[in-house]
């Protein structure tokens, strides 16, 4: 296989993409500005971001082979998260925003208390970095494997790459980023998904082809208890991850938050179908796949009809979606680590320079570890039961117990360390003990139900015995008197310089959003003439990008700025 035109392809992309990361090292001049875009973020690019934040090449590696494997079971897996995403924007968005917190962490230490904080923090950056590291591995895998170059290398190259951008950039460079990296993976699959049915014979040669069973909404052990059990789940993820809170926190407005959570919604609502119907399609041709080969199906109908140039389109995506998803939680982690632990224990009068320089190193630090545990996946079964492992353990004992106490008085911070505990306790023994020392494993349903609902239930249970008491957590009531303080204290902060700044930089990222979607259908457009085959949907999808530029660049021509507010040194003379 020619491979010189698609690693062309990956090459410019990437090296733009890196450029992009570099126009915004001027632009973090605090942490507010770094790490939640000044809290005035657009909300349709908070929401496109926390699409691709949700997304990676694990999406179509771990969801590709269930696709292949067992049919539309894995688009029904995937609508539980059009379901979170619903909840979270009628309940939970708006009430992360009003929290008025930096981060998930900050809230958890102003109601629940510090020692929840520091377990929190410690459990999600293990978290965080053994998750993002396993989605690294299936890019590096599928790029190494189609370019012909060593795993090992590519790995550690590509990671390095993700690294870069986050910590020189900050949220706006991940945002931007993020927005050309859902074109470009939009753009591929358009052009995949055609390509494939006429491979096959058309739909109907298609549905002729496989089991039966395929397009049943269920099917293998991806039953409705499993399901249901993954809708509470992604209502805990969506709502209740730090990644994603970090999306509701840095708008404007709870008005603002919902819409951020309502157009995740309505993306996973109609993306499952296109983009798990080409390993779907790929069973119809090569039915013979088994175990970890199945993780490829996506990989081998790509290679199968895509034609030189098009195949690196396709992988580029693939890349840029993982990028995305890994530079999103590095970019929350370190503001865990850096708002958190080093400005809130370590040195609580540090300057803005100085948490600048641990921000940026702290993404390097934390980047390094998502590489070693990506090389560390293999060993562990693959990607499908390394995330949904860690995500059935963790989830719930995790993230229930801070969304519980958006809403309860009662929730204190030694309830929640006990159900957090216990979850952890009996998720991590029906996973690592009960198999080895009772020749018993829970399935696949059964893990994920018990991971969710036991810690809910107990939650449920100290809510019940508190009310029934009539008790207020004094966490609560030492909250809620901070809080007035910390809004008062806030509106204060806000000086007319730091506001002029945050418009420019929201002007400056909508400006940059557009010029990237021009170059986008600069490169399809290319790509049409340098093609063997899909040379006129290319082009026509080259002509969508390119009128889907003038949005941010319209949105950018609404940012106002006071002409009379220009000039940032002279207020500060006259204040």
């Amino acid at each position: 296989m020619n491979t010189t035109i698609d690693t062309a392809v990956i090459l410019v992309f990437s090296a733009f993409v890196l450029g992009i990361g570099m126009l915004f090292a001027r632009t973090g001049r605090n942490l507010k500005s770094f790490f939640a875009g000044g809290e005035a973020v657009p909300w349709f690019i908070g929401g496109l971001s926390l699409f691709m934040s949700f997304f990676s090449a694990g999406t179509f590696v771990a969801w590709g082979s269930i696709a292949y494997k067992h049919g539309w079971v894995a688009i029904t897996i995937q609508w539980t998260m059009c379901i979170g995403a619903l909840i979270t924007g009628l309940y939970l968005a708006p009430r992360w925003k009003a929290a008025g917190a930096l981060t998930a962490a900050e809230f958890i230490r102003e109601r629940l208390g510090l020692t929840v904080q520091k377990v929190y923090i410690f459990i999600f950056t293990l978290v965080s970095v053994f998750i993002k590291g396993s989605v690294l591995y299936p890019v590096a895998k599928l790029v190494s494997s189609s370019l012909n170059l060593p795993l090992v290398p590519c790995t550690i190259g590509l990671g390095i790459f993700m690294i870069a951008y986050t910590a020189v950039g900050g949220l706006w460079a991940v945002m931007v980023t993020d927005i050309l990296q859902f074109v470009v993976l939009s753009a591929a699959v358009f052009i995949l998904l055609p390509l494939s049915l006429d491979k096959v014979g058309g739909f109907a040669g298609f549905t002729n082809a496989v089991p039966d069973d395929f397009f049943n909404l269920l099917n293998g052990e991806y039953t409705f208890g499993f399901v249901a059990a993954f809708v509470i789940y992604h209502i805990c993820y969506i709502g209740g991850n730090w990644t994603f809170v970090q999306r509701y926190t840095s708008v404007d407005s709870p008005k603002s938050a919902r819409k951020v959570a309502f157009l995740f919604a309505g993306l996973y609502l109609v993306s499952p179908v296109i983009w798990m119907l080409p390993p779907m399609i790929y069973k119809a041709i090569n039915p013979s796949l088994t175990g970890l080969d199945t993780e490829n199906a996506y990989l081998m109908i790509c290679k199968l009809v895509l034609p030189p140039g098009l195949l690196g389109l396709m992988l580029t995506g693939m890349y840029f979606s993982t990028s995305a998803s890994a530079n999103t939680a590095l970019n929350v982690v370190s503001a865990v680590f850096t708002n958190d632990i080093y400005k809130g224990l370590i040195n609580p009068k540090a300057s803005d320079k100085q948490l600048m320089r641990v921000a940026r190193g702290s993404s390097w630090f934390f980047g390094i570890g998502m590489i070693i545990i990506a090389l560390m996946v293999p060993a562990a079964g693959g990607i499908v039961e390394v995330v949904l492992s860690i995500s059935s353990i963790s989830g719930g004992p995790l993230l229930a117990p801070p969304l519980w106490a958006l809403f309860s008085k009662r929730l204190t911070g030694k309830a929640t360390l006990w159900v957090t505990g216990i979850g952890l306790t009996v998720n991590l023994f029906f996973k690592a003990v009960s198999p080895w020392l009772l020749d018993f494993k829970l399935t696949r349903g059964a893990e994920t139900i018990i991971g969710v609902g036991l810690p809910l239930l107990l939650l449920l249970a100290y809510e019940l015995w508190a009310r029934s008491r009539e008790k207020v957590a004094d966490e609560y009531l030492t909250y809620r008197a901070a809080d007035k303080q910390k809004r008062i204290d806030a509106a204060e902060a806000v000086s007319e310089e730091e506001a002029i700044e945050v418009k420019k930089q929201n002007r400056f990222g909508l400006r940059v959003i557009g010029v990237s979607l021009v170059f986008t259908a600069v490169m399809l457009f290319g790509l049409s003439f340098l093609t063997t085959q899909g040379a006129g949907i290319t082009a026509v999808i080259s002509g969508v990008v390119l009128a889907g530029s003038f949005i941010p660049w319209l949105a950018s021509r609404r940012v106002q700025i006071p002409s009379g507010l220009q000039q940032p040194e002279k207020i500060i003379k006259t204040h």
